[in-house]
């Protein structure tokens, strides 16, 4: 008989009070980002690092990638691309033991097709340690070109110019 009411009284209320409810969306997207956002792309990417993650990581970058950067020794600057970026970034996460970065204020944020292409630059801290105890720390500006096909889609980095002092 009790088995009987338990079932009528989730028929009658359609619902399981066992069970969480569903909720739309992603209900973990505030802890790793919402790329579809540029703040939710921050998040994405920190969690990608933090998390050390290159499954995470991927997604946020564009297939025409292209990373720029100044080769202080040489005096030139020097540019990578998409599948150079992939390899570099899974090597120094699978290295690493321990990866914070701390994006800091957004020093400029220009629409250059409205929301499609999006240029941002922002100041961070990053400080990566390695196994033997080893710990680089960086900080400086990230010039970042944000583009995606259409308003709903999540913003994926196209052209990262390095502005750090590492």
């Amino acid at each position: 008989m009790r088995r009987l009411s338990v079932s009528v009284l989730f028929v009658m209320f359609g619902c399981n009070p066992f069970a969480p409810s569903l909720e739309d969306g992603d209900p973990y997207a505030h802890l790793l980002g919402d790329p579809t956002t540029i703040d939710g792309y921050f998040t994405a990417f920190q969690s990608a690092y933090e998390l050390r993650d290159i499954t995470l990581y991927e997604p946020l970058i564009d297939s025409a990638f292209v990373f720029l950067y100044t080769d202080f020794d040489a005096g030139i600057e020097r540019e990578w691309s998409f599948i150079q970026e992939l390899e570099t970034t899974r090597r120094l996460l699978r290295n690493a033991v321990g990866v914070q970065l701390q994006w800091n204020q957004v020093i400029n944020q220009q629409e250059l097709e409205p929301h499609v292409r999006t240029r941002v630059v922002r100041s961070f801290n990053l400080t990566v340690s390695l196994e033997g105890g080893e710990v680089f720390r960086g900080d400086g500006n990230v010039n970042f070109l944000l583009v995606r096909n259409d308003s709903t889609d999540a913003w994926r980095l196209q052209r990262w110019r390095d502005e750090s002092e590492l």
